[in-house]
Parts: C-alpha cells; structure tokens; sequence
C-alpha cells in the first residue's frame, strides 16, 4: 500500500506539477503527516521532490524530472490499452494524435507487458452508440474540444425547439452518453448542458475562460443526469400488469423500474401487479404505455384512462375487418 502510493505521488507531480501536502492528503485519504513522511521517503529515494513555502507554494519535482512506465504492470497496460476509444477521438478530430500515443505507449512498455496489451488492442472494441441510433454527425465537434480544451470562451449559434440562439460560453468540458456528444458550459452564472449536433456553428474566441478549480465534471454529470431523468417524470400513471408486462418494463426506462417496484402490492390471484409509474405526460404516456399492449391496465388518472381509451377506439375503427 505505502510502495502503491508512494509511486502514485510521484505520478501526480509529475502530471500536476505541484501539489500541496493537504490537496494529496485529500487524494489519498490520508493525514497530512503521513503525506509529509511519504515525501520524506521520495526525497531518501533520490527523487527530486522538494517544497515551495508561501499562498501558492506545494510540493514538485526538479524541472526536468520525469519518470518511465517501467513500474507499469499488465492488466494497467492492457487497462490502457482497453480505454482507447478510436470512434470518439475521430469525431474530436484526435485519430491520429490517438494512434501516434498508442505507438508511443506501446514503445514505452516493457517487453514482457507488449503482447498483453497487443491482444486488448485486436480483441476488444468499443462502440459507445445504442442499437438503430444514428451517431450524431457534428462537424464542429473538434471547434467545440479546441475551446474546451485551450480555456477559451466559445461563441454557439443553437438550435433549441425549432429555433436557433446565440449563446457565449464558458466550456467546461465535453461528454459521451449513448453515442451522443454534449458540451458542459457555464452559461452567465448557470451550468447548462448543449448537445453538440444541435450546434448550428461555433466560434473559439480570444477571450480566455477561467475554469473553476474544483469543478468536477464526471461528479457534475452524474448529478444532472439523475435530476435530468427524475425531473423529465412530472405525472404518475396507476397501473395493473400482467407477469409479462412486469417483465417488459425495461422498455420504459430503468426509472421506471425503479417507480414500480418501490410502489408494487403484492401479485393476485392471476399474477397480476398494481404500481404506480412515472410518466411525462398524458399524451407522452399514452405512447409509452402502449408498447406494453395488452398486459397493461390504465387505471388511473381519469384524463390517461379516458384518452387512452379514445386512442385505441381509433386504432380499433383503423384496422376493423370489413366484410
């Protein structure tokens, strides 16, 4: 454990270049003591790692100093070699940068570790899009990563329910949901979410943006999704369904599933299940509804029951068999 983190300080300075003894302390979930005595050890080591005292001071290494992937092991070199995502980083305009890292990569790994990380790389392949979903085709893509990644301010025309907008942003970084990409950005005070095939044309501008020193953009992500699909539910449909139905439910989302089993009663006599599940609206719900067909039973709110009963009195008088 100590030789584990002694190697990751180590990596740390060399990717952040300095750090302070309470900032590592708070990475490994140690005592600011024990990250003292863990420099101390580096410094007996031979590596050059020393201490800048003041506001802005921290712990770095001797400029110049950098260390090889020696220490590396195989499943971390096969890890590597699992995460690269050829896909994404053409539509970020990276291919080539990526295969010039893989090349660089591979050169760096000992020789026992290459044939390991050889066969991850011809085995395994990541394709990020869902089943019949096209992938967004979003030309801006590597306009939109330049700005994120350089810090600079990002001017958007954007296209929101049928109409267009100009928007200046402060982007804070990109994400890939479901074969989608959507830009996280400060909009005035406000994070927003913009998703990039909606983006008529983009504009990297001189201006430099001052990215928050504590946002956390996978914590962000998280959080907004889970209030995104939580808030997308304002309504609730009363249902009965069929042992089939129940098990159908994947169909509407897992929250959705998470809905009615929190609120299932107990099956009757035929299997049967009463619960309560989320829906947008009525008009919404209907369709959803819908592709359960007969195992599913509206019973409530009155507004659903009736207008999906005036739905399929239509379908019934569209398909009737005529003699």
């Amino acid at each position: 454990m100590l030789a584990s983190r002694l190697l990751s300080i180590l990596m740390l300075l060399q990717t952040r270049r300095r750090m302070t003894a309470p900032e590592l302390a708070e990475e490994f979930e140690v005592s600011v003591r024990t990250i003292y005595r863990d420099i101390d050890q580096l410094s007996a080591a031979g590596i050059p790692v020393y201490a800048d005292r003041g506001r802005s001071g921290g712990f770095q290494l001797l400029d110049g100093y950098r260390t090889k992937l020696t220490g590396m092991t195989q499943s971390e070199a096969e890890a590597l070699f699992l995460a690269g995502l050829p896909g994404p980083a053409a539509e970020l305009g990276l291919a080539d940068l990526l295969a010039t890292a893989r090349l660089k990569l591979m050169a760096a790994l000992p020789a026992n570790v290459q044939p390991g990380a050889e066969r991850i790389a011809a085995r395994f392949h990541l394709d990020p899009a869902g089943w019949f979903r096209a992938v967004d085709q979003s030309t801006l893509l590597p306009e939109v990563a330049r700005a994120v990644w350089n810090e600079r301010y990002l001017e958007i025309f954007y296209r929101r329910s049928g109409k267009a907008h100009v928007r200046k942003l402060g982007p804070l970084g990109l994400v890939l949901k479901g074969g989608l990409w959507y830009l996280v950005a400060e909009s005035g005070k406000a994070l927003r979410t913009y998703r990039a095939g909606n983006i008529l044309s983009a504009e990297v501008l001189d201006e430099p943006y001052s990215r928050p020193r504590d946002f956390d953009l996978a914590a962000h992500w998280a959080q907004s999704a889970r209030a995104y699909e939580a808030g997308v539910y304002r309504e609730q449909a009363q249902v009965r369904l069929s042992p089939r139905g129940w098990a159908l439910l994947g169909l509407l989302g897992p929250h959705v599933v998470e809905a009615a089993a929190r609120s299932a009663a107990p099956p009757d006599r035929r299997g049967w299940i009463r619960c309560t599940l989320p829906i947008e609206s009525v008009s919404f719900g209907i369709r959803e509804l819908m592709r359960l067909g007969e195992d599913v039973e509206v019973l409530g709110p009155k507004p659903l029951r009736t207008q999906l009963s005036r739905t399929l009195q239509l379908l019934a008088a569209q398909y009737a068999v005529t003699k």
